[in-house]
């Protein structure tokens, strides 16, 4: 290969990633000059293609997860994300999985079903198991020791 063919892919590469910033043709790019490079030291096409592809899936395995950890960052849960483990107030009875009920939590009145057959009277605390939609399922709360 010459090296026009290096830099257009290399050019293309860039353009992809400047396109979709998913991190994952910038390493492909990166293999590119690797193989420019094998190309200037002599290297055969084979060697060639073998840098390239070496270079590239190296990078993609090794520095891509590490990219991806720095640049999401901690993520922080929704407001409805952050109630799940909480503990709620039944304040209308839920009488089974489809049998709907009322429970409060942070101040706020939320439809609630349980997680299984099970039935919570008024004034007991459940756990809050997942959110579907604008209910919550909930399930016995754990017993504090």
């Amino acid at each position: 290969m010459t090296v026009f063919y290096w830099l257009v892919l290399f050019i293309l590469l860039i353009i992809v990633e400047l396109g979709t910033l998913q991190l994952v043709s910038l390493w492909f790019a990166c293999g590119s000059l690797a193989g420019l490079v094998i190309l200037q030291l002599g290297g055969s096409i084979e060697a060639q293609l073998i840098g390239f592809l070496l270079v590239s899936f190296v990078l993609l395995i090794l520095v891509k997860p590490l990219t991806d950890k720095k640049l999401k960052g901690h993520q922080v849960k929704t407001n409805v994300d952050s109630l799940i483990g909480k503990t709620a107030k039944v304040i209308k009875q839920i009488n089974g999985p489809d049998g709907r009920g009322v429970a409060v939590v942070n101040g706020l009145e939320w439809i609630a079903v349980a997680y299984d057959d099970s039935v919570f009277e008024e004034g007991t605390y459940v756990t809050i198991r997942e959110i579907s939609g604008v209910k919550l399922i909930v399930e016995a709360k754990a017993e504090e020791v």
